[in-house]
């Protein structure tokens, strides 16, 4: 209840129901969701800017890796390398970052979490390809599938996401935040998060499924306050009592918490796995789980035909598959050289082999008739 308002608790639950009532509607008769007509188009304006605003902040997170990426390089070639937190290069990556993960946050506010969430595929298609175009990385047939898959899944997304106008307001949280779905929700994933924290912890097991599934499980709390704060903000402009309502500070928060939770256990992960294992893993995770928040949640796949749900699946299982086929076996190909041949230090000579059922080259392997290397393991042996 906003403060001052005089009405009683009876009351104040039936504005929001009405509220509810009002500010949420599935499509309209006779249009079925996702239909290409221009009716569709001019009923989901609002969904489209914000579709428009994650997939910008997307791209933008993507270059800003990039530069990252190569202020990197750029300090590893120094004689006498600098901190990198005093390059202005790295600096600006770090600002183009942080625009766009605005860019991601006033998203939630103009459309659902299930339409904005699995968009995050284009920020990972993204930076494969202007690796490829501005650090010279090398182009592969499964880059260039993988991004076809995402960007196919992205359209599918787009046309048959929920279609669903709903205004957020601090009533409409507030409704949501005490409403049995989310009761059971947050029951059965605090047990499941406390569980893992104890094999975490206590087990000592550091599976990259366990730390990304702990990272999944903030990422369904971070997503539902990011919305909530997002979409309130956006409701102030045309009511500014909505800043004085306790829920938006208990979701800011949350928002503020869960973020600073999962940088720990996902810096964790990036530690003991290579990103080639960590990325896929992490966006289908974060995705899945960050579609069941807005479904439970905020309710956006009530009242939906079961074909718009099906195409819904299909589009996330192809930008899920594209992902992985991006990120797959990327970093070996940094790896020009995977072992040390010791017969090519000077003065050096290997006396046994390492691998003695090797056939050919290999690792602590020597060429065949090397007459020196046999007379000196035949004596070492006599010894």
């Amino acid at each position: 209840m906003a403060p001052g308002d005089s009405r009683g608790p009876g009351e104040a639950a039936s504005a929001a129901v009405d509220e509810l009532s009002q500010n949420f509607t599935y499509g309209a008769p006779g249009t079925g969701n996702g239909s290409l007509s221009g009716a569709w188009y001019r009923r989901n304006q609002i969904h489209l800017f914000g579709v428009l605003l994650a997939i910008l902040g997307n791209l933008v997170i993507s270059i800003s890796l990039n530069i990252q990426k190569y202020s990197y390089l750029q300090l590893a070639h120094q004689e006498r390398p600098r901190p990198f937190f005093k390059s202005v290069l790295w600096w600006g990556g770090v600002v183009l970052m942080a625009v766009g993960e605005t860019g991601n946050f006033a998203a939630y506010g103009f459309a659902p979490i299930t339409l904005i969430a699995p968009l995050g595929c284009m920020s990972v298609t993204g930076s494969a390809i202007i690796s490829v175009i501005f650090l010279k990385e090398n182009l592969r047939g499964s880059d260039l599938l993988g991004t076809a898959l995402a960007f196919a899944g992205t359209y599918l997304l787009v046309n048959f996401a929920p279609n669903i106008t709903q205004a957020i307001s601090a009533r409409t949280v507030q409704c949501y935040f005490v409403g049995w779905q989310f009761l059971i929700y947050m029951i059965l994933e605090i047990l499941t998060f406390c569980i893992l924290l104890y094999f975490h912890k206590r087990r000592g097991m550091k599976h990259v499924v366990i730390l990304l599934t702990l990272v999944a499980l903030l990422a369904s709390l971070t997503v539902i306050s990011v919305k909530a704060v997002s979409g309130m903000i956006t409701f102030s402009v045309t009511d500014k009592m909505q800043l004085t309502y306790p829920i938006f500070y208990i979701m800011f928060i949350i928002m503020i918490a869960s973020c600073v939770s999962q940088v720990k256990f996902l810096n964790q992960a990036t530690k003991l796995y290579n990103t080639t294992t960590v990325v896929p893993v992490n966006h289908i995770l974060f995705t899945t789980s960050a579609i069941i928040a807005g479904i439970i949640f905020y309710q956006e796949f009530l009242g939906a035909p079961f074909f718009t749900v099906l195409i819904y699946l299909f589009g996330c299982f192809l930008s899920f598959l594209g992902v992985f086929l991006v990120t797959r076996n990327r970093e070996r190909e940094h790896l020009q050289q995977p072992y040390i041949d010791f017969g090519n230090i000077p003065g050096k000579q290997m006396l046994d082999k390492i691998q003695p059922d090797s056939n050919g080259l290999s690792y602590g392997t020597l060429p065949d008739g090397s007459d020196s290397t046999k007379s000196q393991t035949g004596e070492k042996k006599e010894v």
